[in-house]
């Protein structure tokens, strides 16, 4: 009787702290992380940052004015000679390049690209805190369930230690028994302590990275199950992977084409105007217009372009090699994971259907038999204890299972 109050007690007790708190799911708290970490937020500035310079892509360089004496003498005296000699003025001169549109659209495109790899990047950044995410709530649900099977076993442990003192004068228990239940109780105690640090930690870090006051008390979803990810969903090739950080490598690849076709169009013309207007002293104004067009094509100033390219392309060959690196290595994680799960699964099943249920016949059987005066709080103490470490086991099991179901969605960047 002792046992079913002391659980109803903690039971009402933590029905109400929780009740006090607003009860978080899991994508609830991986929303507000997208939201409000500041190493996701960055990456919009990146994409604005990037777009505003994409927009001022196609811009032509400034015109240039310039201004001047024109055949000035070095004796200013001939400045008052009216002879033909005296071609003396100021000259006014505007000049404008004209780049090549080609060359405009190439830089676009290439800037344009590189917000893209952010939008990427920042999806991918997404992923890996949700993944965060996953492993501090998984920490704190377990915690939570093995805190409430430590309450219930205090309780038991507590009424077996009264009974055996109970019973101890009438011979009916040994003092060595008693003492160690009692040691028990205390390393019960223990556990009980590690599990509260467990959540607060777990509320610490999910609280830092929803980028908000740690302290921050909330309940979590208790009822989370595993999901059903089949061995059979097997990935055979590296084209069925798609994750956010290998098309990342794709589009930087893509950017670093882009790039290539940028400076392979340096060797396209420039064209530009010149017009000077001559203000003659003593003589009729004139002016003067004038075409330019650049030759990059010339040896001495191709090799800057040519140079350029070819170092490009070995990079992009590079980039290729890494990024098919990627999905190998994506492969295999995602396989094992996949596999992990299915074993990870098995012993979890055989953990409620065979392994708990075996113990807990033994400890009821022990405890009937001490109950009737036909056992000793040693043997009952030992079925306990195994059935308690086997209970802890199988949570022990579901973290890491979970752990795994969190590290398989990483791979794959499943929501």
């Amino acid at each position: 009787m002792k046992k079913i109050i002391g659980i109803i007690l903690f039971l009402i007790e933590t029905f109400f702290l929780q009740a006090q708190s607003p009860v978080l799911k899991l994508v609830q708290i991986t929303d507000s992380i997208e939201k409000n970490y500041p190493e996701i937020i960055k990456y919009e500035s990146k994409v604005q940052s990037i777009q505003a310079k994409a927009e001022g892509a196609k811009a032509w360089m400034p015109p240039t004015l310039s201004a001047g004496p024109e055949q000035f003498f070095y004796n200013p005296a001939m400045l008052t000679d009216k002879s033909d000699m005296n071609r003396a003025g100021i000259t006014l001169s505007v000049e404008q390049m004209i780049p090549n549109n080609k060359k405009l659209n190439a830089k676009k495109n290439y800037l344009q690209s590189l917000a893209v790899i952010q939008q990427n990047n920042a999806e991918w950044t997404k992923n890996t805190f949700r993944y965060y995410a996953k492993y501090l709530y998984y920490q704190r649900l377990v915690a939570e369930k093995t805190l409430i099977l430590v309450q219930e076993n205090k309780e038991l442990l507590l009424m077996l230690v009264n009974t055996s003192e109970a019973k101890y004068p009438y011979n009916q228990s040994d003092l060595s028994s008693i003492f160690k239940a009692k040691a028990k109780l205390e390393e019960l105690k223990n556990m009980e302590t590690m599990l509260f640090a467990t959540i607060a930690e777990s509320n610490i870090g999910l609280n830092t990275l929803m980028n908000r006051d740690v302290n921050t008390s909330f309940a979590i979803d208790t009822t989370i199950a595993l999901k059903e990810y089949e061995i059979k969903s097997i990935y055979n090739d590296t084209s069925s992977v798609k994750r956010s950080d290998i098309l990342s490598m794709q589009n930087n690849i893509n950017s670093m084409k882009l790039n290539k076709e940028l400076m392979y169009s340096q060797r396209k013309p420039d064209f530009g105007v010149q017009f000077s207007h001559m203000q003659m002293l003593g003589m009729p104004s004139q002016y003067s217009l004038m075409g330019m067009m650049t030759i990059p094509i010339v040896p001495w100033s191709s090799k800057m372009y040519k140079s350029e390219v070819k170092s490009m392309s070995f990079e992009i060959e590079s980039m290729a090699k890494e990024k098919e690196g990627m999905q190998l290595m994506a492969l295999r994680m995602i396989n094992e994971k996949l596999v992990m799960l299915k074993y990870g699964k098995t012993q979890l099943n055989n953990f409620k259907s065979g392994i708990i249920p075996m113990y807990n016949k033994n400890f009821e059987a022990n405890l009937l038999a001490y109950k009737q005066n036909t056992g000793n709080l040693f043997v009952l103490l030992d079925s306990w204890e195994m059935l308690l470490m086997k209970r802890m086991e199988y949570y022990n099991k579901t973290l890491e299972v979970l752990k795994i179901e969190a590290d398989y969605e990483y791979e794959t960047e499943t929501k």
